[in-house]
């Protein structure tokens, strides 16, 4: 059988709102989290149920000394503990400008091309009522 195509958000279309607001957040929350913003953020659909942002020029100055350094790893790392750390206000703001549930969080970062970043959203299907990952977080 083969699966619907999802259809990708057009300027007008409330989707394209939903994701500059969501690329918003993800700025003022590396802000707030690293004390430094991207330089870019772009969030797309990646699929009905799956919300991807990819965040450009995140890494901080003392992360970019560590990458000078050889220190790949250890930025990666504290890069992915802080996201974890954090799960809860990366997830909140992606449940309410959607409506829907985050079913699963991933972070991830390429520390070789300056940070770029990603951070995937698995929602669960509108109008599925699944379990928040907000509650399964260690908080």
């Amino acid at each position: 059988m083969d699966q619907p195509q999802h259809e990708p958000a057009l300027p007008g279309d409330p989707r394209t709102s939903i994701l500059a607001d969501v690329s918003r957040e993800m700025v003022r929350l590396y802000k707030e989290q690293f004390g430094r913003g991207p330089t870019k953020a772009r969030t797309d659909w990646a699929g009905p149920d799956v919300l991807m942002t990819v965040l450009e020029d995140t890494l901080t100055l003392a992360e970019r000394n560590l990458v000078r350094m050889g220190e790949h790893q250890k930025v990666r790392d504290m890069r992915t503990f802080f996201q974890y750390a954090t799960l809860v206000e990366f997830c909140e703001p992606v449940e309410r400008l959607t409506g829907r549930h985050v079913r699963s969080f991933l972070s991830a970062i390429d520390t070789e091309v300056n940070g770029l970043a990603m951070e995937t959203f698995v929602l669960y299907p509108e109008g599925h009522p699944g379990p928040s990952r907000i509650a399964a977080a260690d908080v």
